[in-house]
């Protein structure tokens, strides 16, 4: 690769004197991407081994989904909804088919796709349960990351979150994750209209609920009569394996998840459902919940514009068309035995967690130490790109598209890497 005329050093350097200081990045300045491989802007080439948190399933640019982007962008892009377009119905019947809903939603990021499932579970709750008005009350899990508007960060145990930019929205309680006895007890309320949940808490390090636990908030729930609320922006499009984390009670094979008998009410999907491409998330949800929303309550200029009816169909056909939730589940295995073994071999990692290919590692350290940053810059400097998430934990999610014989080269990376760090 070709590297640019400007260093890596005098980019970063550029970006923290002209961009806000929201993010906290490692020192790599990337300038290309292919499959599961990146190149920084000298052409130092390394594996993404968290694939843009999960939105980058499909590897990136890959040619079916670019194709897509350029033909569509050549056509038309947006128009937005004042009126009808061509690619916006086919594209909304071939969603709602391939995840077995009577409707979708469609809008840009994954926190407005949370944010639009929220205002719906309240919608319904008014209208269909018979709440007060404005006496909706939403369920959230402790630990929880929905994304930083004001709204979710209201339910957010986060103080990188929440600090200073107070006072919060009411209407959110927050129970303890993994613990049907706190839901339960939540759901008694009455005015009750529903629980959102991450089925595998992502940015909390991939914390993986106990079996039963999906199942068993999905049926009360439904004792209750509130809804059942899955956010999959980063679990759902086979990561973790299966299409889906949760979704398994309809009759299409590729939609169950690992919870069986679980459907979401409402299904949250964004990152991947564009393959990183372009900004694309859904909102699913039956006839009964989404008509609950009439024209004018809620929309977005960009929502189902041309451009991401066109990315995301291709995206999606990508996942079937190579078996990708299959080679997640695999390979998965694969990659969780191998960090195992180096639990036996190392006293710097404590633990293994995941599913599929949404894996972390727990480091044997304290949650406000470095020890986990300071070995992320160590992989990167080996050719590997993770990043840590709560101080001690580190995360590993490369593109789906990675083969067994790449990934026992990264494990040989992650390997030497840590067996060599010194403390």
């Amino acid at each position: 690769m070709e590297a640019t005329t400007i260093g890596s050093q005098e980019l970063m350097q550029i970006e923290d004197k002209y961009g806000a200081h929201n993010y906290h990045p490692l020192p790599v300045v990337l300038a290309k991407g292919e499959g599961v491989y990146v190149w920084d802007v000298e052409g130092k080439q390394y594996f993404d081994f968290l694939s843009a948190y999960s939105a980058v399933n499909q590897g990136h640019c890959h040619p079916k989904i670019i194709d897509a982007l350029k033909s569509q962008a050549k056509t038309l892009t947006l128009t937005s909804r004042a009126f009808y377009n061509d690619m916006l119905g086919p594209y909304e019947k071939y969603v709602a088919e391939y995840f077995d809903y009577d409707k979708v939603l469609p809008i840009n990021s994954g926190v407005e796709a949370v944010e639009t499932a929220l205002k719906l579970c309240r919608k319904w709750a008014y209208e269909k349960k018979g709440v007060e008005q404005y006496k909706a009350k939403i369920i959230f899990a402790g630990g929880n990351f929905h994304g930083r508007t004001l709204a979710v960060i209201s339910a957010s145990e986060d103080p990188d979150s929440t600090t200073g930019f107070g006072p919060y929205m009411p209407g959110m309680e927050v129970i303890p994750y993994d613990d049907l006895e706190a839901l339960e007890v939540a759901l008694k309320d009455p005015n009750t209209a529903g629980f959102i949940v991450e089925p595998i808490q992502g940015e909390a390090g991939v914390k993986v609920p106990s079996d039963g636990y999906l199942k068993g908030a999905y049926d009360l729930c439904k004792k209750y009569n509130a809804l059942f609320i899955a956010d999959e922006v980063q679990t759902g499009i086979a990561r973790t394996g299966r299409l889906l984390a949760t979704c398994g009670n309809c009759s299409c094979e590729k939609s169950c998840g690992h919870q069986p008998e679980v459907k979401p009410d409402i299904l949250v999907l964004g990152k991947a459902i564009s393959g990183g491409v372009f900004p694309v998330s859904a909102v699913l949800a039956n006839d009964d919940i989404m008509l609950c929303i009439k024209p004018g309550e809620h929309g977005s200029t960009f929502g189902g514009n041309p451009l991401a009816c066109a990315v995301a169909k291709a995206a999606l056909e990508v996942i079937e068309d190579e078996g990708l939730s299959e080679n997640a589940m695999s390979l998965g295995k694969v990659f969780r035995d191998r960090m195992t073994a180096l639990v036996e071999k190392s006293n710097l990692v404590s633990l293994v967690r995941g599913k599929g290919l949404l894996n972390a590692i727990v480091i044997n350290d304290t949650e406000d130490s470095k020890t986990a940053w300071n070995i992320c810059v160590a992989l990167k400097e080996n050719g590997l790109l993770a990043k840590p998430t709560h101080g001690n934990i580190i995360r590993f999610a490369p593109p789906l598209v990675i083969n067994e014989e790449q990934l026992h080269e990264c494990c040989d990376i992650i390997e030497k890497t840590i067996l060599e760090y010194v403390l």
